[in-house]
């Protein structure tokens, strides 16, 4: 430590013996930043810091219980304080401060522990949360158990006793013979004893029960008055995180705009922390553990006659060939927004409509999260009720469309002789569904059960889609896709949603279907899981992460998708996807490699061989490729998206009006209208109505329900309009599919059947 860190290192404010201790410190943060002055404050047996002195206001940046701790010394000036997985470096300026803190420290640890033990019981133990002490508190439970039995036994045999005794009784009364009167007054008394005995047992049956209750209840009082102690100190630990990004949040409004592609923690720096043991260090850098496994396999590119010999580490660095092979010179057509004025019928040439490429811009709105977030933690995200300003205006059934976006590559799929070929084309279409996901971490408008969204694409792209929400609790929509170009696609996905405090996991449920006319490859897949990173404190950002199987059913042929989880320790390229295509035998044909939100590129195997081994015993397959080569590349995005909530071309269409859709398409939601016109407020009212209007229709139908059980009638329940439950042939599963008749109510304009849920 340098002679000016000395000059301003601890200053105390209070004598080592008082209650309350506070003073500055150096502590251990990272190998970058080394030992950062910190304000002490040692106050009911615990040890909290802060950046300032001011921050004791509002943000506590760590807590230590002194009960529990470890102290050590372990030269003239280092304090090291371990509590569990825990471990704070301490230094003073000067060997005199530093014994003062070691002190006061010692002082604090003991009376800490002297108060556990004041309200433990009298077998000394300390903590009611202590191994020992559940153990006890479990085997009262069992006693307490056992002699519910047992009250349960004698009551039921002081029934049985008791209905025998009143039978003799009754009996006795209607004797006429002295001689039998004395064999029943005989039978009466039996009874009578043994009625008594029974009741006997009960009390005292009773009375070790209440004995046994008396003496733990005041354990349980201290058992539950700690968890609420807990639990308030948890809620108020969030408020203060929840202010500090606020202020943040207000701080970084007011700084130049900036528009980096991934968030600013990615970029930086972060190692371990001294000794190897994690800092709490809040420096506005979350530290990750490293991944475990590396890929299984790596790639080694061949030698082709007009390129030179290369090698590479990894599937990232795969990235030199040109798109040549199965006619892919131009694998990505243009953006949606550059769409051609004329399309051919035949021989006859007609205008294509104009889409949109533009929406108003999000308008700043400030938000109090805390009086959000502290009553929505561990409950699923459907059931939330939450205000616009965490949405884009958009429902989940426009962004289960939003697969489409590059359709082109099933079109590619649809023309390719090779089944191998077609899988590789296929896998690229599953990855390139998460590219609009990359900035985009506003969440979607729940569905209306019964709502409805078409995206009429047949004049440019050859393609037609409906969705339709079949299920409100749980969520489920149900999503059909026919091309002219050759292919189907149909999936039911049902997502489930759970806040953490920390972040939001997003996993959906359900197969994606899709089947090739030709052909008749069916091949059928899952996603993978969405997870939304610093949901209270520091920058929205979103990452996938997870395995995808790819199996065509008609060849039994394979493609075994990774989506690598990003880690601040990892060398790989972030949001990187490799995977194998594989033949019904398991032999691996193509290499796959790239990035989720970027692109993708395949590389045909001309050899692989099993590695020998790492030190754990594992192996890794080592493929020889030939180059690789471009399956799908990102379009850009539109000018100025980052203000229109970071749509791509396809999405800033969706919710553009259209006429002769149905009375129940999301684009005629008012709530979402008047979110996308920039009036949340009212979006805001409107959306409490349409929540209400709904509830209140789910309980007449449950209503109806009860009363058909009363009179015994069958009660059908909810039907979706436009889908129907049906068992896949190929995967045995039960699903909802397209039943037909939505295009044909859409031509004659007769939209009679749809229910009012606007």
């Amino acid at each position: 430590m340098s002679d000016q860190g000395k000059s301003c290192a601890s200053t105390t404010a209070s004598a080592p013996g008082s209650d309350t201790y506070k003073g500055w410190l150096f502590k251990w943060t990272n190998y970058l930043k080394g030992y950062q002055r910190r304000w002490f404050v040692l106050s009911n047996g615990l040890l909290s810091y802060y950046r300032t002195q001011a921050e004791m206001a509002h943000t506590c940046r760590g807590t230590i219980n002194l009960a529990t701790a470890h102290i050590d010394t372990e030269d003239t000036c280092n304090i090291v304080l371990s509590s569990g997985g825990r471990t704070y470096h301490l230094k003073a300026s000067t060997e005199v401060e530093r014994q003062r803190w070691v002190t006061a420290l010692e002082l604090a640890k003991a009376k800490a522990i002297r108060m556990m033990n004041d309200q433990s019981d009298d077998s000394g133990e300390e903590e009611p949360t202590s191994r020992s002490d559940r153990s006890e508190l479990q085997g009262a439970l069992k006693t307490l158990a056992s002699k519910l039995d047992d009250l349960c036994t004698c009551n039921e045999l002081i029934a049985k006793h008791g209905a025998a005794l009143q039978r003799s009784l009754s009996e006795l009364e209607a004797l006429r013979v002295l001689v039998e009167g004395g064999e029943k007054i005989k039978a009466v008394n039996e009874r009578a004893t043994l009625f008594r005995i029974t009741s006997n047992a009960m009390i005292n049956a009773c009375r070790d029960f209440l004995q046994l209750a008396e003496s733990h209840s005041r354990r349980w009082q201290r058992v539950l008055q700690h968890e609420r102690e807990q639990r308030t100190h948890l809620e108020e630990t969030i408020e203060q995180l929840a202010k500090q990004h606020n202020n943040l949040e207000r701080a970084w409004r007011k700084a130049p705009a900036l528009t980096p592609d991934t968030p600013s923690a990615h970029t930086g720096v972060s190692v371990r922390s001294c000794k190897d043991e994690p800092s709490d260090e809040d420096e506005g850098t979350e530290y990750f553990d490293a991944m475990e496994d590396s890929p299984a396999f790596i790639t080694v590119t061949a030698t082709e006659p007009s390129q030179h010999r290369r090698s590479q580490s990894n599937l990232s660095g795969a990235s030199g060939g040109q798109a040549s092979e199965w006619n892919l010179d131009h694998v990505s057509s243009p953006s949606p927004s550059v769409l051609s004025e004329l399309y051919l019928i035949g021989k006859e040439v007609q205008p294509c409509r104009k889409r949109r490429s533009q929406i108003p811009n999000k308008p700043n709105y400030s938000l109090n999260l805390w009086s959000i977030m502290k009553n929505c933690i561990g409950k699923e995200l459907s059931k939330i009720p939450m205000p616009v300003n965490f949405n884009e205006p958009l429902s989940m059934l426009q962004r289960l469309t939003e697969d489409l976006e590059y359709s082109d590559l099933l079109d590619k799929a649809a023309g390719c002789e090779s089944s191998l070929e077609q899988m590789c084309l296929v896998a690229a279409f599953s990855v390139s569904s998460y590219s609009t996901t990359v900035h985009r971490t506003a969440k979607p408008f729940n569905p209306l059960l019964g709502e409805t969204f078409e995206l009429d694409r047949l004049s440019e792209f050859g393609y037609r889609s409906i969705c339709e929400q079949v299920s409100h609790h749980p969520p489920a929509a149900a999503h059909h896709v026919i091309s002219q170009r050759g292919w189907t696609l149909w999936q039911e996905i049902t997502i489930a949603s759970k806040f953490r405090g920390k972040y939001l996991s997003i996993m959906p449920l359900g197969a994606i279907h899709l089947q090739f006319h030709h052909s008749g490859n069916h091949y059928v897949w899952q996603k993978v899981t969405s997870t939304v990173h610093n949901i209270i404190v520091g920058k929205l950002w979103i990452d996938q992460s997870g395995d995808i199987d790819i199996v065509n059913h008609t060849t039994k042929e394979t493609c075994q998708l990774k989506f690598c989880p990003y880690s601040y320790f990892s060398r790989e390229v972030p949001r990187k996807v490799t995977g194998v295509v594989s033949d019904s035998e398991g032999q691996a044909h193509y290499v796959l490699s790239g990035t989720w939100d970027e692109r993708m590129e395949s590389a045909k195997i001309v050899q692989s061989n099993r590695s020998g081994g790492n030190g754990e015993g594992k192996q890794k397959t080592i493929y020889q490729t030939l180059a690789p080569r471009l399956l799908w590349k990102k379009y850009p995005l539109p000018e100025n998206a980052e203000n229109m909530y970071c749509f791509s071309s396809l999405a800033l269409t969706l919710n553009e009006e259209e006429a002769g859709v149905s009375l129940t398409d999301s684009r005629l939601r008012p709530d979402q209208r008047l979110m996308e016109e920039g009036r949340w407020e009212e979006a805001n009212t409107e959306k409490q109505r349409l929540e209400e209007k709904q509830r209140a229709v789910r309980r007449r139908r449950e209503t109806e329900a009860c009363n058909a059980l009363d009179e015994g009638r069958d009660y059908e329940g909810y039907q979706p309009l436009w889908f129907h439950r049906s068992t896949d042939p190929v995967t045995g599963e039960t699903s909802f599919v397209y039943k037909g008749g939505y295009w044909e109510a859409k031509e004659s304009q007769n939209w009679s059947m749809c229910p009012d849920i606007f």
